[in-house]
């Protein structure tokens, strides 16, 4: 328990409605997060058709394996900059203060990405160099922007919730990534539906010049660009939110202000104890690169970044090449048999499927039991049995793949179950709770570009085994990221279970007040 008036009050307070506030505002932010990063997935293959057509029209357009790892990893290359960035300046200039930049910058990004420059028609081999150049362009600060709602919506949701629910309020901000995940696929099936409706078009083995339609160069567009709405529905919402009692007091110093918010917040008195705010501010300002972080933090930064990398290898490589296993493994048609918007269509439906019954029940199973079992167990299970299915998957790829199709969909929906059930949630909450509030919001930072890292590798390297749908380059890739997750496995026990227990406890800022007030009182007795 933390010796100050405020920080008690914030960890004992009932669930009360700013709590659910506070989850609906930064989850809208993740929200908005999974919509934009994984709606290009449900498009890429459409981009291919649209701009890079073949001469001899033996196979529909394909993107370049360097373009289309370009095109889908770009927005990971800036949200692992803006990471880095919004992460260290959340713990400079305060939370909030950079809380909004983010969701403009999301907001203007996806409606840039969707107008694009350049078209389909005319010449696409020239065409396509525009659209390619200004969509990866944009992406690249969309993804800036989605980076810093990593460590800003941790850390805030962190330092705002009780220490009995701090773990299920975290996860449940980061629950709104499956429910983004979902409308990005619910969203391009629903469109891609409405233009086949209306611009129908024959099979690609039919007629390979018509199976194309012109009009699905405004739809991917649109799909791009409503991913604008959700960030600038919230932020006028974000921008009434006050700055974090535990940033004002115990970084900025002003023990009346903090008081002040959290009376408001809390409808109750409170003490603003400067002097006891001033003792534990002095006696935690170590910083990230001194040898007291190392001491006592040095293990715990390690086991986040490693786990976190691990885990995003595995995680980003499922959700970005899933629309190369499912043709592989029969669950769509075979890109010759439909035309482009059919296309888009199924490979929507079926990620949505997937996301539905796999990802999605995770996230709130973990919401439920993350202070019941913890974090700690929950990340462990979750390795250990996405090492499992994806071992399994790779060993039968094979006969999976020509005669258990549904078999194949099960595990692989399994897969993304325990992922969510798993460490994709665990290590998004426990960086925010594990570090010192000075160096909170960085180090959150630091361990989510980590991921990142891994998300790279995923879109730059797993995917390129996919694309082509060789039986054997995904059998190795499925087994290959079976031994990553095991790697995730056992770089978990450099991480502590935080249940239960307050931010300052954790952390040990508690441990170095009363220290240096012990220091203090034998000063004053020798004086």
């Amino acid at each position: 328990m933390s010796s100050i008036a405020v920080l008690n009050a914030l960890d004992s307070a009932r669930t009360q409605w700013y709590h659910i506030t506070a989850i609906v505002i930064a989850g809208m932010g993740f929200f908005t997060d999974a919509y934009d990063l994984f709606c290009i997935s449900t498009l890429s293959k459409l981009l291919g058709r649209l701009y890079f057509t073949s001469d001899d029209h033996k196979a529909p357009g394909k993107l370049p394996r360097d373009i289309n790892n370009a095109v889908i990893g770009v927005a990971l290359v800036g949200t692992l900059s803006g990471q880095l960035v919004f992460g260290w300046l959340g713990d400079k200039l305060g939370r909030k203060r950079v809380y909004g930049i983010t969701l403009i910058l999301m907001a203007v990004c996806a409606i840039c990405s969707g107008l694009s420059f350049g078209g389909s028609r005319g010449d696409p081999a020239r065409a396509h160099k525009p659209v390619i150049i200004t969509l990866c362009f944009f992406r690249f600060w969309l993804g800036f922007g989605i980076g810093g709602d990593y460590p800003l919506s941790a850390t805030i949701m962190s330092e705002y919730a009780n220490k009995t629910t701090r773990g299920a309020f975290i996860a449940a901000v980061f629950a709104m990534q499956g429910v983004g995940i979902i409308f990005a696929g619910l969203v391009s099936m629903t469109l891609s539906a409405v233009f086949l409706r209306y611009n129908p078009a024959p099979a690609f083995k039919d007629d390979p010049a018509r199976s194309t339609q012109a009009a699905a160069d405004y739809m991917w567009r649109i799909v791009l660009m409503l991913g604008a709405l959700p960030a600038m529905v919230t932020f006028y919402w974000r921008m009434k939110m006050p700055e974090t009692a535990r940033y004002t007091a115990l970084i900025a110093g002003d023990a009346k202000q903090a008081a002040q918010d959290m009376a408001r917040v809390l409808e109750v008195k409170m003490e603003a104890e400067p002097e006891k705010v001033g003792q534990m501010k002095a006696a935690n300002e170590y910083s990230l690169w001194s040898g007291e972080f190392l001491r006592r933090h040095g293990r715990h930064l390690v086991g986040t970044t490693t786990t976190w990398f691990l885990l995003d290898i595995a995680f980003y490589s499922q959700n970005l090449t899933q629309k190369d296993i499912f043709q592989a493994v029969n669950l769509t048609s075979a890109a010759k048999d439909v035309n482009a918007l059919e296309e888009v269509f199924e490979i929507s439906r079926a990620m949505t499927i997937v996301a539905m019954f796999g990802t999605f029940p995770g996230y709130w199973f973990t919401v439920y039991y993350i202070e019941k079992i913890g974090r700690y167990l929950i990340q462990l299970i979750g390795f250990f049995m996405m090492s499992l299915f994806m071992l399994i998957m790779g060993v039968l790829y094979g006969y999976l793949r020509d005669h258990n199709a549904a078999l194949f969909a099960a595990l692989f929906a399994l897969t993304f179950f325990f992922a969510n059930f798993g460490p994709n949630s665990t290590t998004f909450v426990l960086p925010a709770e594990l570090f010192p509030t000075r160096i909170r919001s960085t180090c959150h930072a630091i361990s989510a570009a980590s991921g990142k890292a891994g998300a790279l590798i995923a879109a730059f390297v797993v995917q390129s085994y996919t694309l082509n749908q060789e039986t054997d380059k995904i059998r190795k890739a499925l087994i290959v990221l079976a031994f990553t997750n095991l790697l995730g496995f056992f770089f978990t026990f450099l991480v502590s279970e935080t249940k239960g227990r307050s931010l300052e406890e954790i952390s040990g800022e508690n441990e170095r007040a009363k220290a240096s007030a012990d220091i203090d009182v034998e000063k004053s007795s020798a004086m």
